[in-house]
């Protein structure tokens, strides 16, 4: 018979495996997948941990970064006033002055000394002042220790004479720069150009006050004795560590640069000023590397707003608060009773920001920068004229060229970084431009050109407000605002060397937040920026 087919019950264990392999699999698994179960928990609990601890550390971050002084401040140390530069008129008839790039130390945190640098002493400049129509000559002795340069902002001159990234100084050399001033009376400023360097330069101390005056002497009614009745006010903040040296990180959450939380005028720690007239004017600089101020006095008084960058204002601008971001000037005119005190205060402005940037920038805090003693008896003082310079409405000719600039990040200008060998552009010379500044990011910027007083035509296409109607060198643009501004270099052409535009917070300047133009005869086209172009290593 046929062999039948054997029930699968009677079949040998070794020839039906599948039970027995997946009763000894399932074990092995188990663990596999239970073992990535709680990796992937680990994990997750890892980075939420993180995320938890990076939200405390910012929002511990947030509230530190926020700085009020209002009420805290003693006020017992005496304002330094930056001593006039000693000049002499040499055998061809030039206005010589002789200044030294040094390092020093300094109080400026009180009972702490700290290392600086300055020019002809330990920190900031002395104020150089001239006439208008005058030959000046500036020879600056390096004795840093390392190259520098020396910008002359707000200057009208030769872009070789500029002081820029391309006017390098070397340790131990001397750079003479001359040009003859032509330019209206205004309160100018001088500073360290160096490509990259420049935040730190300036932060450790290296600036000074540049006055012109015009020949004729001061309208009726302003200020005008040098730390009598007129006094510059460089305003300018600090960090420094329980080493007394300065901090020079900008912090994880800095959007601007270096914020500090130690504030100085004319590298005073909590300083005042003793005053014996009625009125007196204040000379306003915002010396600091990022930090915008909003500067009025604590009891809301009153002001005449008289000048800004360029010079003086047609009128006075009656007023309670003048804004300042870095580079910027402003010249005020107060009033005083005899026995009272007042103090210059900045308050928080929001500057069109963010909550975050906000904060971080410095926008939102209050500070108190400056007491005002007036004596028992003061001495009469009138207002100021009521009409203080002649100050054309600009004019926009049919076929001025347009140009327009986008403020894109904190290191780019129309998505581009400064490179020292390009031109970006060059401008014929008396020819007037409109330059079209729209502010794409979402900082505040501080906008310069070199070599220029231009005007603000619009805001945002609305005709600019009083403290922007006169002549101007730089400009805050806040988040999404657009300016409309009047462009004209009226000579010094030269079409190798160029001047430069660029953001005035130091850090984003540095970043590569600059581009470089020159200005060309009519018709003349941009030529190539020489290699190590004019620097003085003698």
């Amino acid at each position: 018979m046929p062999d039948e087919p054997t029930p699968a019950s009677d079949a040998p264990a070794s020839d039906s495996p599948t039970r027995e392999a997946t009763s000894r699999d399932a074990p092995a698994r188990r663990p596999r997948r239970s073992r990535r179960r709680r990796i992937a928990i680990w994990t997750a609990a890892a980075f939420s941990a993180l995320c938890l601890g990076f939200a405390a550390f910012a929002a511990i971050a947030f509230q530190r970064a926020h700085l009020d002084t209002v009420g805290e401040v003693a006020f017992e140390r005496p304002l330094r006033i930056p001593p006039l530069a000693d000049t002499r008129i040499d055998g061809d008839g030039r206005r010589v002055f002789e200044l030294e790039l040094r390092r020093g130390s300094a109080e400026l945190r009180p009972g702490t000394r700290t290392e600086t640098y300055g020019i002809d002493g330990d920190v900031l400049g002395p104020t150089l002042r001239a006439r208008r129509g005058e030959q000046v000559r500036v020879e600056v002795r390096n004795r840093l220790g390392e190259p520098s340069t020396l910008h002359w902002h707000g200057m009208h001159l030769p872009a070789e004479m500029d002081g820029g990234p391309h006017q390098l100084i070397g340790d131990g050399a001397t750079w003479a720069p001359e040009w003859r001033i032509d330019q209206p009376a205004a309160t100018l400023w001088y500073h360290p150009h160096l490509h990259g360097r420049t935040a730190e330069q300036v932060y450790r101390g290296m600036a000074g006050v540049f006055i012109v005056d015009d020949p004729g002497g001061a309208p009726r009614g302003l200020p005008s004795r040098y730390g009598v009745d007129d006094f510059p006010l460089i305003v300018q903040d600090k960090r420094i560590g329980d080493d007394g040296e300065l901090d020079t990180s900008e912090g994880p959450f800095s959007p601007s640069g270096i914020v500090g939380d130690q504030l100085l005028v004319n590298g005073t720690p909590g300083p005042y000023l003793e005053v014996a007239h009625e009125r007196v004017r204040l000379r306003l600089l915002n010396g600091s590397n990022a930090r915008p101020y909003d500067l009025g006095f604590a009891d809301g008084r009153a002001f005449y707003l008289v000048a800004t960058d360029g010079g003086l204002l047609e009128r006075p601008h009656r007023t309670t608060r003048v804004a300042l971001t870095p580079g910027e000037r402003a010249e005020i005119v107060v009033a005083l009773r005899a026995g009272e005190r007042a103090v210059l205060r900045s308050f928080p402005k929001a500057l069109g920001m963010d909550v975050w940037n906000r904060r971080f920038s410095g926008a939102d805090d209050a500070l108190d920068l400056l007491e005002l003693r007036a004596a028992r008896t003061l001495e009469s003082a009138p207002p100021p004229a009521r009409t203080l310079a002649e100050l054309p409405a600009p004019r926009v000719p049919a076929d001025a060229p347009t140009r327009s600039f986008e403020l894109t990040s904190a290191s780019t200008i129309d998505d581009r970084s400064m490179e020292m060998e390009r031109i970006d552009f060059a401008v014929e010379r008396d020819r007037r431009e409109v330059w079209e500044v729209r502010n794409s990011h979402g900082l505040f910027h501080s906008f310069h050109v070199h070599g220029v007083q231009f005007r603000v035509l619009e805001v945002d296409g609305a005709p600019p407000p009083p403290e922007l109607a006169g002549l101007k060198d730089t400009v805050t643009l806040e988040p999404d605002q657009e300016m409309r501004l009047l462009v004209r270099m009226r000579d010094h052409s030269d079409p190798n060397l160029p001047l430069m535009f660029h953001c005035h917070l130091l850090s984003h300047e540095d970043r590569g937040m600059m581009g470089q133009f020159v200005v060309v005869e009519p018709g003349g086209e941009p030529g190539t920026v020489p290699d190590r172009a004019h620097r003085h290593d003698e």
